[in-house]
């Protein structure tokens, strides 16, 4: 948002001095802007056609800067509302903030008004913690990872802390730093102080690590305390990980050695979630335990490793291929969860619009030869849909066989080789046998190289349907690679018959999406106007338990399906530069673009526009939407 000033403001305002808010009417009394300047903030912030805080407009305007609204907020935070200050900076809305006391006056027992708006999902803890510790300057603490002052922490009896969820860490000086859950609350400030004397110097931290803290230290204290490196224990964490990744869902799981803790995440719908912190103590023991899983060696520290897990536990058999990656604080693990008797999905529910997907289905897959390329970076789906093909493909008439790294899927009636070098079955022993298998469909794991390119280009000339996936940003980029690994433009041209660029998307989650209204921002990025996307379904969700207060549950593909005819066959032969054959594709084959798809996904609500814009190459503008939901069928 770029605003401009205004060059004269000559006559005073008529109300300068409304309703601005608290930290406005302290920034006034202060004399850090002046009521002409609020007032002329206040007059664009009335003609923005998104709501966007005062604070946001005075900022744009150079007439405050970060450092000023922090100090203002830092020497008057016993006297702002948390509430308030969340609406004026723009992270709560008026309506939510409302709701929110609705509901903490129908309760019997009275709760914090913080619990209630990260507990109905008005806003996320952690956007919480960070205004409270960002903006207001408190110091942001993780106790449950932290050596408590046990002498401070038994000055308070041990009920105590069940009625007040806070926890000295440490004496600073004459000052005792006490981690707390709403700094802002002065009850709980004055009872901190009533208890441990001194002067209290209240720090943030979240409700979870505060309980976790002050439970440990309760043990500590009892002398109750079990060993954390358990050999037991350790095989029953490892376990609990693996079991609770895969009940969430999660493709890869993060074991991270930080400075003062062991972090470990699930990667779910395409990105990095939080699932719980360890003491840094466990690094060893729980490593010690995955390398004998996985077979590595126990004794190397200073080496990176590889390894594989085959997991089974009740009615779960799970796939793990385990990368041992050494850093400054000690060994990074990496999962990769890989489930073999995962549900195949048919070739017509993989996402591709109906009236594209009978193009391709006509033109490409019911081909009695001829190679099809899924392309797009790791982690975008392109197994899934190579498979979904396969499946496609697969009867009593047709021999299919494969050369995978590893079989991700298992298939009943094809022969399936899964490559493994140590027993000598490489992929360019496994190409060189292939063709010997009298198959009609070959299917690659990857082509990763010249010979492989040279293979699956040489199968399609004599007759066989290939099937293949290759690491290229779009579909154009797959053609471009190709002729770049010295494959004669002729032979791309007579051989490839469909490259599918694909990406996954987060789905809004379905508990708590509710319509969005895209920004003018977002709609200027794409070459929109507000009466361009008249009559969409745009959709976000606020965030719920259910997806973690994320907003996104489960992910869509969306496609780029580049169908060669004879204008695309004619600017490959005579090596078009990849400009001219992406202007071709769109102008004379009826190209539709990675960002096309995905803003007609996100028109009809099973994506959102913000993922659209964070995951989606812009190499072409988009067509309007009427003409995108001619084309596609949609």
């Amino acid at each position: 948002m770029k605003i401009k000033k205004e060059k004269t403001e000559k006559q005073p305002p008529e109300s300068a001095a409304g309703e601005h808010g608290k930290i406005v009417s302290i920034l006034l009394s202060e004399g850090m802007v002046t009521e002409q300047q609020v007032a002329y903030a206040l007059r664009i912030q009335q003609k923005l056609s998104a709501p966007v805080p005062i604070i946001e407009i005075l900022k744009e305007l150079n007439y405050i800067n970060e450092e000023q609204i922090k100090t203002t907020i830092r020497s008057h935070r016993l006297s702002m509302r948390i509430g308030d200050l969340l609406v004026e900076l723009g992270h709560l809305t008026e309506h939510d903030l409302k709701s929110a006391f609705s509901i903490q006056g129908e309760q019997k027992i009275k709760r914090k008004l913080g619990e209630i708006l990260v507990e109905r999902s008005f806003i996320d803890e952690r956007k919480l913690i960070e205004v409270l510790s960002i903006q207001m300057g408190f110091s942001y603490l993780d106790p449950q990872f932290m050596n408590i002052d046990k002498e401070l922490f038994a000055k308070a009896p041990s009920k105590w802390y069940d009625e007040h969820p806070q926890i000295p860490v440490r004496r600073e000086g004459e000052d005792i730093i006490v981690a707390m859950i709403d700094p802002l609350d002065k009850h709980e400030y004055d009872a901190a102080k009533q208890v441990f004397g001194g002067g209290i110097v209240p720090a943030i931290a979240a409700r979870r690590s505060i309980l976790e803290a002050i439970k440990k230290t309760r043990r500590s204290l009892s002398g109750k305390t079990r060993s954390m490196v358990d050999p037991d224990s350790v095989v029953g964490i490892v376990d609990a990980i693996i079991m609770d990744a895969f009940r969430d869902g999660a493709s890869d799981v993060h074991i991270e050695p930080l400075q003062e803790r062991l972090r470990i995440r699930f990667r779910m719908d395409g990105v990095l979630l939080q699932y719980k912190d360890l003491p840094k103590e466990m690094a060893p023991a729980l490593t010690s335990r995955i390398k004998i899983m996985c077979g590595a060696d126990i004794a190397e520290k200073r080496r990176h490793q590889d390894g594989r897990i085959v997991f089974e536990a009740a009615d779960v058999q799970l796939d793990l291929r385990v990368s041992i990656y050494v850093t400054l604080y000690g060994e990074k693990i990496v999962f990769r969860l890989l489930r073999q008797e995962a549900t195949l999905l048919k070739a017509e529910d993989t996402g591709i619009s109906p009236r594209l997907f009978q193009r391709f289905r006509e033109q490409a897959l019911e081909r009695p030869s001829g190679v099809i390329l899924v392309t797009g970076p790791t982690g975008s789906g392109k197994t899934t849909t190579v498979y979904s093909f396969i499946n496609y493909l697969n009867n009593p008439m047709t021999c299919i066989v494969t050369a995978e790294e590893p079989v991700e899927y298992v298939i009943d009636g094809i022969a399936q080789c899964s490559i493994n070098p140590k027993l000598n079955v490489t992929f360019e022993e496994s190409l060189r046998h292939i063709v010997r298998q009298d198959p009609d469909v070959i299917v690659l794991g990857e082509i990763r190289d010249k010979f492989s390119a040279e293979v699956a280009v040489e199968a399609a000339l004599t007759g066989h349907k290939v099937l293949t996936t290759f690491h290229t940003e779009d579909s154009i980029g797959g053609i471009i690679r190709l002729i770049n690994m010295d494959i004669e433009t002729y032979l791309v041209a007579s051989t490839i018959t469909a490259v599918i660029a694909q990406r996954l998307l987060r789905r809004p989650c379905a508990a708590c999406a509710v319509p969005e209204k895209p920004t003018v921002g977002m709609l200027r990025r794409l070459g929109y106007s507000p009466a361009d996307v008249q009559g969409c379904d745009f959709r976000k969700g606020r965030g719920c338990p259910k997806c973690r207060y994320t907003g996104y549950k489960g992910r869509a593909a969306v496609f780029e399906i580049l169908m060669l005819d004879e204008y695309l066959r004619s600017a490959i032969i005579n090596r078009k530069p990849p400009h001219e054959i992406r202007k071709t594709s769109i102008e004379q084959s009826g190209l539709i673009t990675l960002l096309e798809d995905g803003i007609m996904k996100a028109a009809n609500g099973v994506t959102t526009l913000d993922e659209v814009l964070r995951c989606l190459p812009y190499v072409h503008p988009p067509r309007s939407i009427s003409e995108l939901r001619r084309m596609t069928g949609d």
